[in-house]
């Protein structure tokens, strides 16, 4: 509701003053540029992740997912001790995670939904340190083939759009390891 108000009033004032110094005209014209240069851009990207989607089903229906699943298993079964004994909670967990590391947030939130549901069942309700450090395992994903930023690369013409692997693998490991240390620190602090 409020960042309705806020883009709107955005706008206004945008026309308002595009009125009163005379470039109008200048303003509509910008305006048929951007909505065509987004159109462009979002059939572009929505192709890129359309693929990688698919590479993920495949993945998961040739056994490759599940494989990665259980070699994620026993780091998953350190960070989250009270989860891993459901296997509700362990399946889309260690799928969540996966997807990640695979760079496919789209194909990740559905399970890291199902696994935050399970965690907060078993909290009752409330955020438990593990439901945290999934939060952090989820926004600062280690990533080892980022497909969506790879694919927005291309896009915007990019020639190489994987010659940044290896500072995303370096930054989302540092995000990690400092996400989830600071988790650890919060809940040292909370007790």
């Amino acid at each position: 509701m409020l960042m309705g108000a806020i883009w709107t009033s955005m706008v206004v004032i945008s026309i308002f003053f595009a009125c009163a110094n005379g470039t109008a005209s200048e303003l509509g014209n910008a305006a048929l540029e951007g909505a065509e240069a987004s159109l462009e851009f979002c059939i572009s990207v929505g192709g890129a992740i359309c693929l990688w989607c698919g590479v993920m089903e495949l993945m998961k229906r040739c056994g490759l997912s599940a494989a990665l699943g259980r070699i994620l298993r026993p780091p998953l079964k350190r960070l989250f001790p009270e989860s891993a004994v459901r296997e509700e909670i362990m399946e889309p967990l260690a799928a969540n995670v996966s997807a990640n590391l695979l760079g496919l947030g789209n194909a990740a939130t559905p399970m890291g939904i199902r696994a935050a549901k399970g965690m907060s069942k078993l909290s009752g309700g409330n955020a438990s340190d593990e439901l945290c450090r999934l939060v952090v395992l989820n926004t600062a994903s280690i990533q080892l083939v980022p497909t969506t930023v790879a694919a927005i690369r291309a896009s915007c013409g990019s020639q190489t759009p994987f010659d940044i692997l290896p500072s995303v693998w370096i930054s989302s490991t540092l995000s990690v390891v400092c996400g989830l240390c600071a988790a650890a620190m919060f809940s040292r602090l909370k007790k």
